[in-house]
């Protein structure tokens, strides 16, 4: 009993999370350009017919010091035209300031606002990129939602972004 009550409290205290749990990453890839400017990305999941269900993060210009990065936000057009138009920005919780060249990694529980009521079914993640003075790309990662086991996906991009990932842990 005491072992079962020192697991409990180890797990507490180590922040192990029973729920089920969506991990994304977006990596962006280092252009060899002469003007180079930070994508703007949008990431969101979408039903079978590409309705918008959960917009998870759009990483924009946000310096007040510069121009208001929100009038580009439409370069991103599949995302905008899609429910984009629709967001009052910023968005708390969603929306960020634009990501340097790597890998980053976005992770949401099952009770976040991004996935909560978030029906069982099946579902694409979309993330979309635009650059000032460069391309655009959209990239969709098929899964089904709530996963039963350890579920992995990804998708490799050719211009504007990398390989975007997807894990679900039950």
């Amino acid at each position: 009993m005491r072992s079962l009550l020192s697991i409990a409290v180890l797990l507490i205290l180590t922040g192990q999370s029973w729920g089920k749990e969506l991990t994304v990453s977006v990596e962006i890839p280092r252009l060899n350009v002469a003007e180079y400017h930070r994508p703007y990305i949008a990431i969101w999941i979408e039903h079978a017919d590409q309705r918008v269900a959960r917009h998870l993060a759009v990483w924009y210009q946000t310096d007040p010091k510069k121009e208001d990065g929100r009038e580009w936000l439409k370069d991103m057009r599949q995302w905008w035209r899609r429910g984009g138009r629709s967001l009052q920005m910023p968005v708390d919780g969603i929306t960020g300031a634009t990501r340097p060249v790597g890998t980053h990694t976005l992770t949401f529980k099952e009770d976040s606002k991004q996935l909560e009521a978030l029906a069982p079914g099946k579902y694409n993640l979309v993330v979309e990129a635009a650059r000032e003075v460069g391309g655009r790309e959209l990239l969709r990662v098929p899964f089904e939602w709530p996963a039963n086991q350890q579920t992995r996906a990804s998708a490799k991009g050719t211009s504007e972004l990398g390989t975007v990932s997807l894990a679900i842990a039950p």
